[in-house]
């Protein structure tokens, strides 16, 4: 298919902010836990809004996917048999949450009610990891989507540079939690490769159901498409194809492997040995950079079955 760069923003930067959210909440638990983590609410106020800004961007990104955006409330009406819609309504909800943890923890409201509240936005979080997962887990006629695998990987990609990012944050207050969230950094990392790989070797191994016989209902061996029935392009072949080489593909996919797993790996290590913010920093804006490209791989990779007609245009 045709990789949306808006689709691809939304995703990666709502999955940063729905991990870093959950590493704020955990920083909170650990800070009732031992003395040594104890932190001012001011860490987890402004923690909070910088997961609004990066929902609040993913959401602007969303827009720009919609041929009329002024329409764009319609998107949740649909909520009883469509996850795009339960997406659009889980979304909204999450940064409720959130934007009502920056208050409370702003207005240093009890440890309790700030840890319910991070607790419902973790629950909505998590929510919304599955829908946007489910969006594309939930076509079984895109056999490359079509697995639970699917949803596992939007949530440790999510939480692997949300918690990246959190190892950054903390490291500007100098606490703690620059030892925790970067341990749990490396940990989603490896987990994420480690699904990556299963996901890319599944796929691989994937054999087309559907033949130009089986797909006209003709079985002749000698069946050969010739044209797509027009002179030029359509939408058809502009969105269900991405029109790149399978070099360049193959190119994609080396540059996130490289990008999204294994600098950050070396960036995050090292940046804990030596508590370094700016390794830190480096260590989430290329996981970032590799997420955008594995992102992209993600839509390419899925062959649709109507380009089993549209192989032509004249």
């Amino acid at each position: 298919m045709h990789p949306a760069f808006s689709v691809i923003f939304l995703t990666t930067l709502i999955g940063v902010g729905q991990g870093f959210f959950t590493a704020l909440v955990l920083g909170q638990v650990y800070s009732l836990t031992s003395p040594s983590f104890a932190t001012e609410n001011q860490f987890f106020t402004v923690g909070a809004i910088i997961v609004l800004l990066f929902l609040g961007g993913g959401l602007i990104a969303s827009f720009f996917h919609l041929g009329h955006p002024e329409r764009a409330w319609r998107a949740a009406s649909q909520w009883r048999t469509s996850w795009l819609s339960r997406e659009v309504i889980t979304l909204p909800l999450f940064m409720f949450f959130v934007f009502i943890y920056a208050v409370a923890q702003y207005n240093s409201a009890n440890v309790s009610t700030t840890l319910l509240i991070g607790l419902l936005g973790i629950i909505s979080s998590f929510l919304l990891f599955y829908c946007t997962g489910m969006v594309y887990a939930c076509l079984p006629f895109l056999r490359e989507w079509a697995t639970p695998l699917t949803v596992v990987n939007f949530i440790l990609f999510g939480c692997a540079s949300g918690f990246a990012l959190a190892g950054y944050y903390a490291s500007i207050y100098q606490t703690e939690f620059v030892s925790v969230f970067t341990q749990f950094a490396i940990a989603f990392t490896i987990l994420s490769c480690l699904t990556r790989i299963w996901v890319l070797r599944r796929n691989s191994a994937l054999k087309p159901k559907t033949t130009t016989q089986s797909a006209i209902g003709v079985y002749s061996k000698n069946v050969k498409q010739r044209s797509q029935g027009q002179m030029g392009g359509s939408y058809n072949t502009r969105e269900f194809t991405h029109g790149k080489s399978i070099i360049f593909i193959k190119q994609i996919k080396t540059i996130f492997m490289v990008f999204a797993f294994i600098l950050p790996l070396i960036f995050l290590f090292f940046g804990l040995q030596s508590e370094s913010s700016f390794l830190l920093l480096i260590a989430f804006l290329t996981q970032y950079a590799g997420l955008i490209a594995e992102r992209w791989h993600f839509f390419a990779q899925v062959n649709h079955p109507q380009n089993i007609y549209y192989q032509t245009i004249s």
